[in-house]
């Protein structure tokens, strides 16, 4: 019975038991805190006074990442329908007919909006899979091809021509998209008939592969980006090349391009010349390996790659002109508005350059943000916004989607972002404000500013170069104080002015200016590279840490106010759990061929061992990067804790206090059976690129061809037992095949005598 005021039990109501007082007091209170939480939900989001346009941009991308993370289609599924329903929720909880819920007005639209979005994300990207995918072909094979000449990519550095080729398989079959290195000795004295190019018809003999999936967990992806690319197989030409019919006299864009480096490379001689060819066409192939490796190293590889600095430089320099020439005639200053003519003549430069460098993905991305930049400035409005970098962020990823997972697109992002925050910040504003002062003083004034964004951009980037790359460079904000405003006001505007020298005969002295500051260009990027400490490694990071610091910069840029600080938590945490990342005992190639092994050196800095001497320095970087070490590879067998035959090596290493004994197959040559099951069964683990007997049983792994087809490389961290394979990022996308279950055959040796097979030992 309830009780009236005065204590009496109310008549005809129950009285409540103590669990049901206590159950409505939670229940009360939990709806107590939902209003709190919400009412500080929607304060915040009035009071930030922020710019909904990139945080959409931002959702869109997550949307993305999402369906590549994601390994199966029903979660693709579930997470478009978990944004959708989030929506929808959303609107039953806070109905748009009510006013008394007006008061979640912020909260409301911001749910709704990033549920609908990041839904729109994983639809875009998996109709662009199912759309341009390309399935890659079964096996490797060696073909007769007939094909047209889609792309060509001269190679020089490289001494070979790439050609991307449409060819049919067979009478019936749609054509396949391959592409062939084609070495320059094939042509008749090593040199490329004139009509090879795009349009040409072309007959040839390759040894064709699928597009290599990662050699090891946290390696490139190549068969994903070939997946994107709509490429089935690639492979090197083995016999000569026959043009059946040639390119259309036209030529074309691609045509052009060629022209033109071809031209700077005879006016530019060597490195300089390269360089040189990069700036005005954006063809590439004649950069050599060590100079690329050096503008890595030194931080200074983005000005190798046409973005925004080269885009802005153009379109900058063709503004100024003609916003000054017009300025000369009275006659149309007084009556057309020169910011936009001169807008227009920008647009037009830059969309002029976009397509004669090749208009990659950074290229079209720095176009179409300066292109807005010129529409604001013809319109009197704010050049510099994060809701223009959002507009091109999303005309970008509508059309490529794909471009979210990879560096360029997040690198010249991210830049643009610390860009944009650094220029908006307030201490930054009152520091460049206009006042009185000399010459000298502004001039050291925006040297200080300069150096100041090279080092903001510097920091932005590296987690994304680490993640990527496993490697960065450290002195790259010093470096690039110099090599900026080397390229953007005199390289660049130089090169321009060879051309139009060129045309009346007098353009060798530009030319060799240029080839002095490219050179500088080159000694600086060699010398800061050389340097001491000038490059840190880092092993395979997780994509936690990397969400962690992607979560924070983007906190950190696009908040205004206190608010902002609070990214510096996740910055800080993933920074730890960078610091605390287990390096891998033992990194396993995907063929089974290469193993490193990482192991203390005599200096107290680790060392890798290497199973085999490899020719290859992608496989070397490879092993490098993802065991963080700097030193060159040792041989395993010249290590005194290893014992090696001509078929295997037998190696002891201490991890997690407790000793692992490895079996590492470093040859072909056949070993009796009954010894080699004998040695599986003592040893841990068991590596080989061949198929071993089913009665091969180690004690943890036995990563022979048959598991490695399945799994990928793999990276073992021997202290906490844990083995990572390249197929766990993989799931079911469309890049990733393995072969069907069944027995793919196994290892038959010969009898041999357990001293002839030389098993290594112990």
């Amino acid at each position: 019975m309830g009780e009236e005021p005065g204590g009496a039990p109310a008549a005809g109501k129950p009285t409540p038991r103590p669990w049901q007082r206590a159950r409505g007091l939670s229940s009360t209170a939990a709806a107590l805190g939902r209003m709190r939480a919400g009412d500080a939900a929607e304060r915040f989001l009035g009071e930030a006074g922020f710019d909904r346009a990139p945080w959409l941009a931002v959702i869109f991308v997550a949307g993305i990442l999402a369906w590549f993370a994601l390994p199966h289609p029903w979660q693709w599924g579930l997470a478009m329908a978990a944004g959708v329903g989030v929506a929808l929720g959303a609107l039953a909880v806070w109905p748009l007919a009510s006013r008394a819920d007006e008061t979640r007005a912020n909260l409301r639209l911001a749910v709704i909006a990033c549920g609908l979005v990041f839904a729109c994300g994983v639809a875009v990207i998996w109709a662009r899979s199912a759309l341009v995918g390309a399935e890659p072909i079964d096996r490797p094979m060696v073909a007769t091809i007939d094909g047209l000449v889609l792309e060509r990519e001269d190679q020089p550095a490289e001494g070979r021509l790439r050609l991307t080729l449409a060819m049919r398989a067979a009478s019936g079959e749609a054509a396949h998209k391959v592409r062939v290195n084609v070495p320059l000795d094939r042509f008749t004295g090593g040199r490329i008939p004139a009509r090879l190019g795009e349009g040409a018809v072309v007959r040839l003999r390759a040894r064709l592969m699928p597009p290599a999936h990662p050699m090891l967990p946290g390696s490139y992806d190549f068969a994903r980006a070939a997946w994107f690319q709509g490429l089935a197989a690639t492979g090197t030409v083995i016999g000569p090349v026959t043009v059946l019919s040639p390119a259309p006299p036209s030529g074309g864009i691609a045509s052009l391009q060629r022209a033109i480096a071809e031209h700077v490379r005879a006016r530019v001689p060597g490195s300089p010349g390269a360089i040189a060819a990069a700036f005005a066409s954006g063809d590439r192939g004649g950069i050599t390996e060590a100079d690329a490796a050096a503008m890595r190293d030194a931080g200074l590889t983005h000005l190798l790659s046409i973005s925004g600095l080269h885009v802005s430089a153009v379109i900058a320099a063709a503004y100024f002109a003609v916003m000054r020439l017009l300025a000369l005639l009275p006659a149309i200053a007084l009556r057309v508005r020169l910011p936009v003519v001169a807008a227009a003549g920008g647009a037009l430069a830059g969309i002029g350059y976009t397509l004669l460098t090749g208009a990659e993905v950074p290229t079209i991305r720095s176009c179409v943000a300066a292109l807005l930049v010129l529409g604001a400035l013809a319109l009197g409005r704010d050049a510099l916004s994060m809701r223009m970098l959002a507009l091109a962020a999303g005309f970008v990823l509508l059309l490529w989607p794909e471009s979210a997972i990879g560096p360029s697109f997040q690198m010249s992002f991210t830049a643009v972002v610390a860009l944009i925050a650094l220029s908006n910040a307030s201490p930054v504003r009152a520091f460049l404000a206009p006042r009185e002062e000399s010459w000298l003083a502004r001039l050291g004034r925006n040297a200080v500013m300069l150096f100041v964004t090279g080092v903001v951009i510097e920091l932005a980037l590296m987690p994304i170069v680490l993640y990527h790359f496993h490697r960065a460079g450290m002195y790259g904000a010093i470096a690039n104080v110099v090599a900026i405003p080397l390229v953007t006001f005199i390289a660049m505007p130089l090169i321009a002015l060879g051309f139009l020298a060129d045309t009346v005969g007098a353009g060798a002295p530009v030319w060799w200016v240029v080839e002095q500051a490219l050179a500088a260009l080159l000694w600086l990027a060699h010398r800061t590279a050389g340097l001491a400490g000038a490059v840190r490694l880092m092993p395979q990071m997780s994509g936690l840490v990397a969400a962690l610091f992607s979560a924070g910069g983007l906190w950190l840029a696009l908040w205004s106010g206190r608010a902002r600080l609070a990214g510096l938590v996740p910055i800080a945490l993933g920074t730890v759990l960078a610091a605390a990342a287990p390096v891998p005992d033992v990194l396993i190639a995907g063929d089974g061929r290469q193993v490193g092994i990482t192991v203390p050196g005599p200096d107290g800095q680790r060392r890798l061992l290497a199973l085999r001497d490899s020719r290859s320095s992608y496989t070397q970087g490879n092993l490098m990067e993802l065991a963080g070490v700097a030193a060159e590879p040792l041989p395993l067998a010249d290590w005194p804790g290893a014992r090696c035959s001509s078929a295997f090596c037998t190696v002891r290493l201490e991890r997690g206090g407790r000793e692992w004994v490895l079996l590492l197959g470093r040859g072909r040559d056949r070993v009796e059976w009954r010894d080699l099951v004998a040695a599986c069964a003592e040893a841990d683990i068991v590596v080989s690129e061949r198929f071993l007997p089913r009665a091969c049983r180690p004690r943890w792994l036995k990563a022979d061809r048959r598991h490695l087809e399945r799994s990928g490389g793999l990276a073992l961290d021997l202290a906490a037992g844990r083995i990572t394979s390249v197929a766990d990022s993989q799931g079911e996308h469309g890049w990733w095949r393995v072969p069907e279950q069944g027995d793919v055959g196994e290892y038959r040796p010969r009898r041999r005598g357990r001293a002839e097979a030389g098993l290594g030992g112990g």
